[in-house]
C-alpha cells in the first residue's frame, strides 16, 4: 500500500493498457486512504471522483478545450478492490466534446460491473479576457484560520488525507465554508493537476454544507456535479475553498449546493443529491 496516493496504477498483462476499439482502459488499486466515512469496506466519494475526472481530463486532450461539466454518478459503494477505469469519447465534435468513463469492479460473484460513472463536458476556448467577471464573494484566505478537525466523529481513512481550515462552522446557519486540501497524490508517481487537486476535495462539500449531526444521521450523497466557469489555478500545497449548504425535504431526500474556490477567487459551482437516514 502507498503512504504518499489514493491510487497506485496496477499492470494489465493480458490486455495491454490503452485504447482498445476507441476505449481507453487502465487499472488502479486504491490505498487505505480511499476509505469512506460511512463505511470500512468502501471508498470515499471523493476519491473515485477524482479518478473519473482524472481520466476524462486525459483521454485524448487538446489545447484549444477544456472541461466545464463534470457529473460523477455513484452507482453503488466502490469497493476497496482493483479499479477498471474505461474512457471514451461518447460526442465528439469540433467546438463541444462529450468524454465518459466508468469504473469497473469485479463483484464477490465474479462478475463485473460498473461502479461510477463521469461524464464532462470540454468546450472549445478562445482568448476573451474582457468578459471575464463572478458575483460569488470571495472567502478570506486560509492563512486567516487555524488547522481545525471538522469534527471528532469524522476520523481515519479519507478524512485522515485532509487538511481543514474552517471559516464557518459546520451547521451554522447559511453557508458554511472551509478551505481544505489534501495530503497525498491521487496516483502514485504523479503530480497531481489542478484538475486533480479540485476533484480530490470537491465531494466533501456535502460534509461542509450539512445541518446535521453525523452521530445521529447518515447524509451520502449518490451524484455530484462540478460547473467550472473556470479553470483552476492550483499550485503545490495550494488550498481548495468550499462553500456549501444542505436542504432537506420532510422524506429524507435532500441536496447540497455550493462555491468551489481557489486560492485567486470562485471558479466554480458544486451540487449533490443526499439520502438522509437515523442512525
Amino acid at each position: 500500500m502507498s503512504d504518499a496516493a489514493y491510487y497506485v496504477p496496477v499492470p494489465r498483462p493480458t490486455t495491454p493498457t490503452g485504447p482498445v476499439d476507441d476505449v481507453e482502459i487502465a487499472v488502479f488499486r486504491p490505498t487505505e486512504h480511499t476509505v469512506s466515512t460511512w463505511g470500512p469496506h468502501l471508498q470515499h466519494g471523493a476519491p473515485p471522483s477524482a479518478l473519473l475526472a482524472r481520466a476524462i481530463d486525459r483521454h485524448r486532450p487538446r489545447p484549444d478545450t477544456r472541461l466545464s461539466r463534470l457529473t460523477v454518478e455513484l452507482l453503488g459503494p466502490v469497493p476497496l478492490t482493483d479499479l477498471e477505469v474505461r474512457t471514451h469519447i461518447e460526442r465528439p465534435g469540433r467546438r463541444i466534446e462529450l468524454v465518459v468513463a466508468e469504473l469497473w469492479a469485479t463483484a464477490p460473484d465474479g462478475t463485473d460491473r460498473p461502479v461510477a460513472r463521469g461524464t464532462g463536458w470540454r468546450l472549445e476556448t478562445i482568448d476573451l479576457p474582457q468578459v471575464a467577471r463572478t458575483s460569488e464573494t470571495p472567502l478570506p484566505a486560509p492563512d486567516h484560520f487555524e488547522a481545525t478537525a471538522p469534527h471528532v466523529f469524522w476520523k481515519g481513512g479519507y478524512i485522515d488525507t485532509v487538511e481543514w481550515r474552517i471559516i464557518v462552522p459546520f451547521g451554522a446557519p447559511g453557508l458554511s465554508s472551509a478551505w481544505v486540501r489534501s495530503e497525498i497524490a491521487l496516483v502514485e508517481g504523479e503530480t497531481p493537476s489542478g484538475l486533480d487537486r479540485l476533484m480530490s476535495v470537491a465531494d466533501v462539500a456535502n460534509g461542509v454544507g450539512s445541518k446535521l449531526d453525523p452521530r445521529e444521521y447518515t447524509f451520502l450523497n449518490t451524484e455530484l456535479t462540478v460547473h467550472l466557469f473556470r479553470a483552476p489555478e492550483f499550485r503545490e500545497q495550494d488550498w481548495v475553498g468550499i462553500a456549501a449548504e444542505m436542504s432537506v425535504g420532510p422524506d429524507g431526500v435532500g441536496m447540497t449546493a455550493g462555491l468551489l474556490y481557489d486560492e485567486t477567487g470562485a471558479l466554480g459551482r458544486i451540487a449533490q443529491n443526499v439520502q438522509v437516514r437515523s442512525r
